[in-house]
Formats: structure tokens, sequence, C-alpha cells
């Protein structure tokens, strides 16, 4: 094959020269250095998208996570819900006045029994025996009474006609008066016996419920004479009517009076009501407590309570000019005042003061500082300060906000002890 030389035109083409070359390695070098550009934007572009994120995960994670309320405004009467301790009407221990042996026993606990029916019958031989040396000594003592009276008679008969002296006469007198006090001190013993004889048999004092025996046949009863403790045999209840004491605080005391109506609710049946009076107050507030003592009358015939329950006492107060609630765990004490976190709509802090009204145990009434729509912050933290970045967790409706402590919509707000 024949050389060709290199400035030669090779067949069918056209000729290369070293502009074209030139030309072609310059464009790729400038493609080489757009990629080039271009990937170190990219990378520039993700490290600033990559640190933009960190920080608005940064920032939200510092910001403090919280649950808000609203304020509630109501129309209604206020329920003011205490704990009340409920007891039966007439409730009394039985102990034995004499002592000796039980020997027998007529009722049981749960029996229903009537005023004066025989509850228990007690051996007492030692005051069987009393009784009958003291009817002994009233016949001796009677004996001697009547020859000491007749020998008074015969004396101051014979002072008539001057057949014995005066002082005589004054000696048979006095000797039958003081057979006389012999005599009346015997038949007050006799008595006595007899009536310590006569609490042998235990009886009912009312009707009602035996609610505990704690004797048995043969038991030693002690009713105390000898020092010791005296031990209780029976315990009787009636439990038509019912006596609930209730402890209102000082700030309701005002507010609880006689003849004002109630109602009782239980927690094992919460959505029945047992209607009931205030019967009477104490009339003054426990300085120890601050509270004061109120008794609620509840008719029982149906024997749906039973006496020693705990039981929800509801008494329906006034509204108070229908104000602001809140829970109390939303409440700031600051020296400056009272005051509540609020969350303004950039979700940052606003500190509002606020003015109180009366405490109704888990709610406090607001007078003054809200307008209604804030979104109130619940358990906000002592260090909180305005303008501070908050996110809200989880949006709670004022019924929600504290358990079984704020009303819906509408309804009449309960306040529990």
């Amino acid at each position: 094959m024949e050389g060709r030389h290199p400035d030669e035109t090779p067949p069918g083409g056209k000729p290369a020269t070293s502009g074209t070359v030139s030309h072609r390695n310059r464009w790729l070098a400038i493609v080489a250095v757009i990629v080039v550009l271009v990937l170190a934007a990219q990378g520039i572009w993700s490290r600033h998208s990559a640190h933009a994120a960190l920080e608005r995960d940064a920032e939200h994670a510092s910001a403090l996570s919280v649950a808000v309320v609203q304020p509630q405004k109501s129309s209604s009467a206020f329920d003011l819900v205490l704990s009340g301790n409920v007891q039966a009407f007439l409730d009394t221990p039985i102990y034995a006045r004499t002592n000796g042996y039980l020997k027998q026993w007529y009722a049981d606990i749960g029996a229903h029994v009537k005023a004066g029916q025989l509850l228990a019958e007690i051996e007492t031989p030692e005051v069987d025996d009393q009784l009958r040396a003291a009817r002994a000594d009233l016949a001796n003592a009677q004996a001697n009474y009547a020859l000491a009276k007749s020998t008074a008679d015969r004396w101051t008969g014979m002072l008539k006609s001057n057949s014995v002296s005066k002082q005589d006469t004054d000696e048979k007198v006095g000797d039958m008066l003081a057979k006389k006090g012999t005599l009346d001190a015997a038949r007050f013993n006799v008595a006595r016996l007899e009536k310590t004889q006569s609490f042998q048999k235990v009886y009912a004092p009312f009707d009602g419920i035996v609610t505990a025996r704690n004797v048995d046949v043969g038991a030693l009863i002690d009713a105390g004479s000898s020092g010791g403790p005296a031990k209780e045999l029976f315990h009787v209840a009636s439990a038509d009517r019912l006596r609930v004491y209730v402890n209102v605080p000082q700030a309701y005391a005002q507010q609880v009076h006689a003849q004002q109506s109630a109602y009782l609710t239980l927690l094992e049946r919460p959505s029945k009501h047992y209607p009931g009076t205030v019967a009477r107050s104490a009339g003054a507030v426990d300085p120890q407590q601050r509270t004061m003592l109120v008794e609620v009358d509840v008719d029982n015939r149906n024997g749906d309570l039973l006496p020693g329950a705990y039981a929800q006492v509801h008494f329906s107060l006034g509204a108070g000019g229908a104000p602001f609630t809140l829970p109390g765990n939303t409440l700031l004490f600051r020296p400056d005042g009272v005051k509540v976190a609020t969350v303004d709509a950039q979700q940052r802090v606003k500190l509002v003061h606020v003015s109180l009204g009366t405490d109704f145990g888990t709610r406090i009434a607001i007078a003054s500082g809200l307008q209604g729509d804030e979104r109130v912050i619940v358990n906000p933290q002592d260090s909180i300060v305005d303008g501070a970045p908050v996110r809200i967790a989880a949006a709670k409706p004022a019924s929600s906000a504290v358990a079984g402590s704020e009303p819906a919509a509408g309804e009449p707000p309960k306040v529990a002890e």
C-alpha cells in the first residue's frame, strides 16, 4: 500500500485541518467546565437545603410542646360537688349494764328489729345472790323498824301521863327514826339490784337493723364495772332516713343554707340522683380545716343507700354573672399578679393579666382579662416568658382539659372537692 501525505485529502471527504481539531477540543473543555459547575452548584444547594432543614428541625424541637384550652362561659348555675359521709339517722352501740354470761341471743346481723324487741339474755348469778341478800336485809330492817316504831309509840303515850321521862322517850323516837333510815336504805338497795337484774335482758332501743353482733352464747359479759373496757354486744342502725355530713369550704359557706335542695350520687351509680334537703349547718367555720359542717337529710325508705357509704353531694349555686372559667392548672402566680399563658397567631406565648373570681375547686372563675377566644396553655412552666415559640401538641376542648372537671358547652359547670 502506498503511503499518504498528511496534508492530502482523503478520498471522498473534506481535508482535516488543525483549526477544526482545536475548535472541538475547546467545546469539550467548555462542556466539562459546565458539568463541573453544575455538579458543584448541586452540591452546594444540597448542603444548603440540608442545613436549612436541620435548622427547621432544631427550631421545631426547641419549641415547647403545649396543650391548650379555651375559656368556658356558662349561663347555667354552678354545681358544687363535695364528698359526703352517709350515716344512719339513728345509730347506736348496745352494751351490757350487768356482768355475767350470755345465755342466749335472738337477733343476728341484718335482722330487722322493732323497738323493745328482745335481743339477748344474760345470766347474772352474782347479781341474783346480791338481790336475795338485799331482800333479806330489807326484811330485817322492816322488822327492826316495826319494833322501834311500836316502842316509840308506847313511850310517847306514857309520856303524856308522865309515866316515863322525856329523855327516854326521845331516845326511843330517835331509835325509830334511825331504823326508818336503815329500812329506806335497804329498800333503795333492793330497787337498785332489781334494776341491775332487769339488765339481764337486752332490748332494741328503736326500730332498725342489727349491723353487728359481737358476742355468742357463753361469752363473759363485762359491763366495765371491774375497770376494764366495756364490750359492745350489738350495733343497731335506723336507715329509713339518712344523715349525710358534708364539709363545705369557706368560699361557699354563705351560699349553702337550711331547706336548700341537694342531691346525692354514688360512684357505682353516677346517673341516679337521690334527692335530699339541707337540714342544718354548724353555723361556723372550722378554724383548722376552714370548712363548715353541713347536714343533708335523705329519705331512704326504699333502702337504696347504705349507712357508712361514700357519696357525692351536689349543691346548686348561682352562676355569679356567668364568668369565664379555666382549670386551676392554667394559672401563673407572678409577683406582679396572676397571669395566664396564651398562644397567639404566630405560635408564640403571650402572657395575659387576669382577675380571679370564685374558686370552684378544680376550676377558677375569671372575672376580667379574657375575651373568650384565647388559647390558654395548660400546666405552663413557671419559667415561660412572652414571645417563646411553642407548638400545640393537642388542641383539647374545654370539656377534656381536666378529666371530669370541665363541662361541655352550655352545661352547668361542676365543681368537685
